[in-house]
């Protein structure tokens, strides 16, 4: 009898784990070892795969002196979501599970490169830092409770949670994050070599070259939340790498067996289609115009792999916007996997983005409201605008100060990523409204934000600059659009940042008037000169070219690629910034613009003045 029960209770497990299998494989490697404080550090290269995200983090598990609860949480996370191209995310989990999170903007596409990532965790702050350069830091009252020692994990997962992590979509799969290297060190005030004030002493380094059993562990665990299992077969190591695979159940490992597949086909305009992919693919096979197909369109004249090796972007005559044939993709194209798998026919329907009005106003997190269209969340396949990340706060009753439009700023985002809006090219005026409805002390909410990847609030704190249930609106001119995508960046420095509105006024187009064919090429001076720290270059294009605008020191120093693509004739106008060249600040003086199209080059001078 007592056999038979056992019987009927190993079934039933094996059943309940057949039953609550999940859709999804990832992987979860972690250290045997627990620890109290230190720097850790690690160089990976994200997933960017839209619904994943790849990590490196601490966590406490307990044991079984001290079980796991809710009231002990202690983690310190490195989280770098798919959905975006510059951003990674830092987050200290305390006691009671309570999030402290910051999106810290970057200027580089972490699927593309190894970066290294890392963070000091001491009693009296947690530090993190990108490439060796200290980013943001946690001083308050709740670092004190992240006291309990730590395993340090990496894993790749699918989160149940799209409002965060984004939509996922099966065709992305397999995904990928790739590991090079890790490293401890222990917190050792006073007496140490390496970090900050140099408080810390090298304890190990793992080049993952091979699983040490010693010291590490792969899970084989889930929890709520997680679209995935844990399993150990997809913690791979190859060539020097660790590499965390995202797999279904029965493509399990580093392999990747399926072609690349169309994710959407957008229209940004009568000239210029994008097609974005699953996966990157191999430069040649997906620069060859012939293989893009419109029935009854004109020929596509040239395609060109952008920067994230996934959007091509396609360069026709001219298109009717209100009759669209569907993209048809001739096979041949590849991924970038090795060995490489090639794509058969593919056909894709073409989304038109709509032709603002403008200025166009937004009632961020509320309705229609007047002249401010309706707020919606943003997905990456079908919206035109929308926010990344947060939720919608309001309508609160109580009226606000200092405008006549109280509904726009009785609602809002709160806790959003990012608000992007998809727009032409061009030079705009953009104006961000706020007020702060619930926090009524100075330095209870501080965030950082960055437009088009310049930050032009730094620590702002709205209730310091104009009080509680006041209206605020911060106006951000020469913002310049040249990839048809607004792009707003929100950092926390202090609780969840927050959105109210945004009004958006055109002030120059990308391309005035392509019926109006200029004669010549032609490179104007740059407006104004001398410039601190923004200025605008217009340019004219006779006919269909590559064009090349860069900016050099007068040394001859290349500084800055401004534009580097394929574009119509007509005239064109680009915003160079100081605020987004790499490296130290630019210095006053003289520099040189040179703009290359063919046989055309010209080149002219201008005058930074601080």
């Amino acid at each position: 009898m007592i056999k038979n029960s056992i019987r009927l209770i190993l079934t039933l497990l094996l059943t309940s784990q057949i039953i609550l299998a999940k859709n999804y494989k990832g992987g979860e490697y972690r250290t045997k070892e627990a620890f109290l404080y230190g720097r850790f550090e690690s160089s990976f290269k994200a997933p960017g795969k839209e619904g994943t995200l790849g990590t490196m983090f601490t966590y406490f598990d307990g044991s079984p002196s001290d079980p796991w609860s809710q009231g002990k949480w202690n983690e310190i996370d490195v989280e770098i979501m798919g959905r975006y191209n510059n951003d990674v995310q830092f987050n200290t989990i305390t006691p009671g599970q309570i999030n402290h999170v910051r999106h810290q903007y970057v200027d580089f596409n972490p699927a593309l490169d190894y970066h290294t990532y890392a963070f000091e965790w001491t009693p009296d702050y947690i530090a993190y830092f990108i490439d060796g350069v200290e980013v943001y830091r946690q001083t308050e009252d709740f670092v004190r409770t992240v006291n309990r020692a730590q395993k340090l994990m990496f894993n790749m997962w699918i989160p149940n949670y799209p409002n965060w992590a984004g939509v996922w979509n099966d065709q992305v799969l397999p995904a990928f994050t790739y590991y090079d290297w890790t490293a401890y060190y222990k917190y050792t005030p006073g007496k140490g070599n390496y970090g900050s004030d140099n408080n810390f002493t090298f304890e190990w380094k793992d080049d993952f070259d091979f699983f040490d059993e010693n010291r590490w562990a792969k899970a084989t665990h889930t929890f709520e939340g997680n679209n995935v299992d844990f399993v150990p077969e997809n913690i791979v190591f190859e060539n020097g790498k660790m590499i965390i695979s995202l797999t279904s159940p029965n493509e399990l490992g580093y392999y990747d067996k399926r072609p690349p597949s169309i994710i959407s086909v957008r229209a940004l305009n009568e000239f210029t289609l994008h097609v974005f992919f699953s996966e990157e693919v191999e430069k040649t096979s997906a620069e060859s115009a012939s293989r893009y197909l419109m029935g009854g369109a004109p020929p596509i004249k040239k395609a060109t792999l952008l920067s994230d090796n996934r959007t091509v972007e396609l360069q026709v005559e001219k298109l009717n916007l209100n009759s669209l044939p569907a993209l048809i993709v001739l096979s041949g194209i590849k991924d970038r996997f090795v060995p490489a798998n090639m794509a058969s026919n593919l056909s894709k329907s073409i989304i038109t983005t709509p032709q603002y009005k403008f200025p166009l106003k937004i009632n961020v997190g509320g309705n229609r409201f007047n002249d401010f269209i309706p707020d919606i969340e943003f997905k990456t396949d079908t919206s035109n605008y929308g926010y990344m990340e947060g939720s919608k706060g309001g309508p609160f009753s109580l009226p606000i100060a200092k405008t006549d439009d109280d509904v726009v700023f009785q609602s809002e985002i709160n806790g959003m990523a990012k608000y992007v809006v998809r727009i032409p090219n061009g030079t705009y005026r953009v104006q961000l409204l706020f007020a702060e409805n619930h926090f009524t002390q100075n330095g209870q909410r501080i965030f950082d934000v960055y437009v088009q990847g310049k930050k032009e609030l730094t620590k702002f704190d709205i209730t310091k600059e104009t009080g509680i249930r006041s209206a605020i609106i911060k106006t951000i001119d020469n913002v310049n659009v040249e990839n048809h995508l607004l792009d707003i960046h929100f950092s926390a420095w202090v609780q969840r940042p927050l959105l109210n509105g945004i009004i958006i006024e055109q002030i120059t187009t990308g391309v005035e008037d392509h019926s109006t064919i200029p004669k010549q090429y032609e490179l104007m001076q740059n407006f104004p000169n001398p410039f601190n720290p923004d200025t605008v270059i217009s340019y004219k294009i006779s006919e269909p070219s590559h064009i090349r605008l860069k900016i050099y020191d007068l040394l001859g120093k290349e500084i800055k690629v401004l534009v580097d693509e394929f574009k119509q004739p007509g005239l064109y106008n680009s915003q160079f910034s100081t605020f987004n060249t790499k490296g130290a600040q630019l210095s006053s003086g003289i520099y040189f613009y040179e703009l290359t199209a063919g046989n055309f080059s010209q080149t002219k001078k201008m005058v930074l003045a601080k």
